[in-house]
């Protein structure tokens, strides 16, 4: 997209986050990102803008391509699962630190649909972002927003859990046992899918710190204070390294 100018550039990366949040196939979505960045370079050799093959409002240019694709219910379905799984890995995993698991009812309908309602939440928050082309502001007052919703979320489950009992199902420690092995493997299986390891990396930062420091005796206070620093000094020199390695390859 270097030969565009910076209005086709943005619009074409908006119509690509709009319809992969619509639940649009990959590869058809690239396919007609790059045949529409054909038509883009074309029209502005000729001295058109991206108004001139897109109409006035973008958003109906977007809505109306997104209802001639088809939705790629089976692999939205697929993506969604294994968000939910994920979720519901990283809560067994941290708590299985602490000692044996054991769940409310409560507990376990309530983390799935607080990770269902996320789910459907960034992908209506994105088509906004891309079909509205919001100032950079308010694009990130969008971004504190989503990353406060599953905080309220969560503390909000919490809350209800001590206030509504229902039955608590414990796992006791061979249970426990099983369980882990079968969530790491669960977590192994997606990293290899997906072709990624951060989810394990992720999970170890926010794990190992709180495990190895549980055979050390230290005050609580310095205890939270070590814990913290670890996992989060981790996830920065993480997304650092990420940062630099991917800026390296682009160049």
């Amino acid at each position: 997209m270097v030969n565009l100018s910076r209005n086709s550039q943005s619009f074409l990366e908006n119509l690509r986050l709009y319809l992969i949040s619509s639940g649009k196939e990959e590869k058809e979505v690239h396919s007609i990102v790059e045949e529409l960045e054909d038509h883009l370079m074309e029209a502005e050799a000729r001295g058109k803008t991206v108004d001139h093959i897109v109409g006035e409002s973008p958003k109906e240019y977007m809505k109306q391509l997104s209802n001639e694709m088809n939705t790629n219910w089976r692999s939205l379905f697929k993506v969604m699962v294994i968000i939910v799984l994920g979720a519901l890995s990283f809560s067994i995993l941290t708590n299985a630190v602490k000692g044996e698991l054991s769940y409310s009812l409560l507990e376990m309908i309530g983390t799935v649909a607080v990770s269902l309602v996320l789910i459907f939440s960034i992908g209506i928050v994105f088509k906004y972002m891309a079909a509205a082309n919001l100032s950079k502001r308010k694009e990130y007052g969008l971004y504190y927003l989503m990353g406060m919703l599953p905080i309220l979320l969560f503390v909000g489950l919490i809350y209800l859990n001590r206030l509504i009992e229902t039955p608590i199902f414990a796992f006791g420690r061979y249970g426990t046992v099983i369980t882990v092995i079968v969530t790491l493997g669960f977590l192994i299986g997606v990293s290899f899918w997906s072709k990624t390891w951060v989810v394990l990396i992720m999970l170890a930062l926010l794990v190992l710190p709180d495990y190895v420091i549980t055979f050390v005796e230290l005050k609580p206070s310095t205890e939270i204070v070590l814990s913290s620093s670890i996992t989060f000094g981790g996830i920065a020199i993480y997304l650092l390294v990420t940062y630099r390695m991917t800026k390296h390859q682009s160049n």
